[in-house]
């Protein structure tokens, strides 16, 4: 045993496939092959190795690690094994499958043509998301990623929500899940949650079985919203794990099977032949540096971005996201021509604004002088009031983009 990994000799086993240790005859634990040197397996146990001795029996099962699937998930909260974790007794499996699975190949995959509200005012017009595309939320601590997420599962329209917690704080699960999700998102969402102090491979695990089970919903036909909070704690397990097997690290401080990671889980995502997965990935970002190696690479993966603004949070304008520097790459692909040109002038009415906010805010600007800003400046307050939205206030569509022509009536 070194550092967080063991090594076993004489037992046939391929990369991906577990194994059983015994403790004392009796206990076990299980662990993943994740990789072959000079003659041994190097595995990760999924629990503690507390007991462990060497000379300790290992056993192969000859199989990867599966995990039950079936409608009855929904409404559930398990864990990265998939087992129930919520004393509401066991789930009806349908299927048992592998996490592992590959992403639908490039040519199949539909074209984005259709929006998906997620009731999200500002989300739902500046950074519309299709039905298929993967966003990320970028965003430091405390800047209100969380609620954003949870505004999000409450009044988004697809049928089915697989919601990822990674790597969180255990006094935290709870109270997500109970007061910002509520009754009403749970009922029609699979929950996955590792905690910060479980085994990296655990986390990991996490994250490819919230992918599996919203991938099963996919292949039966239905249109699924996967979050995944977050993608920062997913890197910082598969950096426990690649360190401890040897990798160099290489990306400040990060191996590269980090990068292969998360692009492999991302590609994952996505539309299929059969249904979708519209997919929501938070990225922490360490001291609101958007250049951190994760932010950076999860960023030319994604199909579009949504950053949140510590400033604003701190005006307590929520959902602090800065519609500047967020984009959908999808937008003029699922908006109407009328709807994106509103959404441009919006846009350019803000960008304008910000070129000379330090000029109006020192009081060095006289009305009159520039009418472009003049304009600027008499609609931004109306579009600050429909952007702004408390976490439990959810939007329709149609409400929300008649909000929105209503602030820029007479300018766009």
């Amino acid at each position: 045993m070194v550092g967080l990994h063991l090594e076993v000799e004489g037992v046939d086993a391929a990369v991906g496939e577990a194994i059983r240790v015994e403790i004392d005859g009796a206990e076990k634990i299980l662990a993943e092959v994740v990789a072959i040197s000079d003659g041994r397996l190097v595995c990760m146990p999924y629990g503690e190795m507390a007991g462990v001795r060497f000379g300790a029996r290992a056993v192969p099962l000859n199989r990867a690690p599966a995990v039950a699937v079936g409608r009855s998930i929904l409404g559930r909260i398990v864990d990265a094994n998939g087992s129930p974790i919520d004393g509401k007794g066991p789930i009806e499996a349908e299927d048992m499958v592998g996490v592992l699975n590959a992403a639908p190949a490039p040519l199949v995959r539909p074209i984005i043509s259709e929006q998906l509200p997620l009731g999200v005012r500002v989300l739902d017009t500046m950074v519309a998301c299709g039905k298929g595309q993967r966003l990320g939320i970028f965003a430091g601590a405390g800047v209100g990623k969380s609620s954003l997420v949870s505004m999000a599962i409450r009044g988004t329209k697809a049928p089915v929500k697989v919601l990822a917690l990674i790597g969180e704080r255990g006094r935290e699960v709870r109270e997500f899940i109970e007061r910002d999700l509520g009754d009403e998102g749970l009922a029609s969402a699979a929950v996955v949650v590792a905690t910060s102090d479980q085994p990296a491979l655990m986390r990991i695990r996490a994250a490819l079985t919230a992918t599996r089970i919203a991938e099963w919903f996919r292949d039966q036909g239905e249109d699924v919203l996967l979050i995944m909070d977050s993608l920062t704690r997913l890197a910082m397990a598969q950096r426990e794990v690649g360190i401890s097997t040897g990798e160099p690290p290489t990306m400040r401080g990060y191996p590269p099977s980090v990068g292969s990671l998360m692009a492999r889980l991302l590609e994952r995502a996505g539309s299929s032949e059969q249904g979708s997965i519209t997919a929501l990935y938070t990225v922490l970002v360490d001291g609101d540096d958007m250049l951190d190696p994760v932010a950076d690479a999860a960023r030319s993966i994604l199909d579009g971005h949504i950053t949140l603004s510590r400033t604003r949070a701190q005006m307590s304008r929520y959902p602090a996201v800065d519609v500047l520097d967020s984009v959908s790459r999808l937008e003029s692909s699922i908006l109407t021509e009328s709807r994106r040109l509103l959404v441009q002038a919006a846009r350019r009415m803000l960008a304008i604004y910000q070129s000379s906010v330090d000029l109006i805010e020192v009081g060095a600007y006289r009305a009159g002088v520039n009418p472009q800003l003049d304009l600027a400046i008499a609609v931004r307050e109306r579009l600050e009031e429909v952007f702004c939205q408390d976490v439990h206030e959810l939007s329709p569509l149609e409400a929300t983009w008649s909000s929105l022509a209503e602030a820029m009536r007479g300018i766009a």
